[in-house]
């Protein structure tokens, strides 16, 4: 059985090592924002994957899919030859429900095309929609699809295409323990990703200063990782809604209210730092960072285990590094990343 998992630009790599180290199935190769990999048989707990956005059942690859609209009969020929009342089973055996209402099609390519992903939702879906005898839903209006519609996804690189067909209900990124939020959350795929990048090992102390509603703390419990997982924030708000967020999971974190430029912890004890820290984007700074921003790097250095590391998201890449650097940390990876139009970077520190 093939599958298409799609992540985030900039983190193919980390969705194929979860999907590889974790048991999920066996990559075959990575492109834009995908991975395909296969497994021997359909199993629903493929649902659990953390790092990908959305996964799919890979029905047709396409090859020759050039740039006009004649190349539309390719894709219409391909969502033919396919099987989807075979691919409707199949999704249901990896936990996926067993009823539909009708067929909606999401379609992206990249580069230019004389045409537009509209054209290519309305012949494949055309298609599809006839073979196991529902109603078609377009998006070409805006209108979201139905309740209990089968989503399939056409996705074009270069000349080659795929046909997929949706799992879940709906994206795997929309967590269903999100019930409490503040502005600036951390995408959930990129928190679990950031959690597995920093390598926590069983008993360690892993630690987000600016845990917000924790997200990157749940994440990383939801991994596995057996650390001991500690969260910190300056919003009263913030931490409630991670403690409500924290007990629909199951996590087994402490919650604290404190500064970042002042942390409760003792040096040297903790072993892996992962935070998405505010520097006034969505969320302002607070506390001591407000006046003093180079206390948020001061205080990772003092707490941080000789050992240890410390894995940010950041933006102004260069600015934030080299205050890292003047605080005495070591910059060792710098990943960047496409972020819903923003460009932030993955940074890995040590002392």
């Amino acid at each position: 059985m093939r599958l298409l998992a799609r992540t985030l630009r900039g983190l193919e790599d980390v969705a194929a090592r979860e999907i590889d180290e974790f048991g999920f199935g066996r990559v075959e190769h990575s492109r834009h924002r995908e991975v395909w990999f296969t497994t021997d048989r359909p199993d629903p707990r493929l649902l659990d994957l953390r790092t990908v956005d959305d996964l799919f059942l890979l029905a047709e690859v396409i090859e020759g899919v050039g740039h006009t609209k004649t190349d539309l009969a390719r894709l219409v020929d391909a969502a033919r030859a396919s099987d989807p009342n075979e691919l409707l089973w199949c999704r249901s055996r990896c936990g996926g429900s067993d009823t539909t209402t009708s067929v909606d099609v999401a379609a992206s390519f990249l580069g230019k095309r004389n045409y537009n992903r509209y054209d290519i939702e309305d012949a494949v879906g055309t298609e599809l929609a006839e073979a196991v005898g529902l109603p078609y839903h377009s998006r070409r209006e805006g209108s979201a699809p139905p309740a209990g519609s089968s989503s399939f996804r056409v996705t074009i690189e270069g000349t080659q295409a795929a046909l997929a067909l949706r799992i879940h209900d709906r994206p795997l990124h929309r967590r269903r323990y999100k019930q409490a939020s503040t502005p600036g959350t951390l995408h959930p795929p990129m928190a679990a990703a950031m959690a597995l990048l920093a390598g926590a090992r069983p008993g360690d102390t892993m630690l987000d200063p600016c845990c917000g509603t924790g997200t990157i703390l749940i994440e990383a419990a939801d991994l596995g990782l057996g650390a001991r997982l500690l969260g910190v924030d300056h919003d009263r708000n913030a931490l409630e809604a991670a403690t409500a967020n924290g007990a629909l999971m199951g996590t087994a974190a402490t919650w604290l209210l404190a500064d970042a430029g002042r942390l409760p912890v003792d040096s040297g004890r903790v072993d892996r730092i992962v935070s998405n820290p505010p520097w006034n984007r969505q969320v302002p700074a607070h506390g001591s960072l407000t006046a003093h921003p180079d206390r948020f790097f001061t205080e990772i250095r003092r707490i941080l285990a000789a050992t240890g590391q410390a894995v940010l998201l950041l933006h102004d890449v260069e600015e934030q590094c080299s205050v890292a650097k003047a605080s005495g940390l070591q910059v060792h990876d710098i990943r960047q990343l496409s972020l819903f139009g923003t460009h932030p970077s993955v940074v890995t520190l040590t002392r």
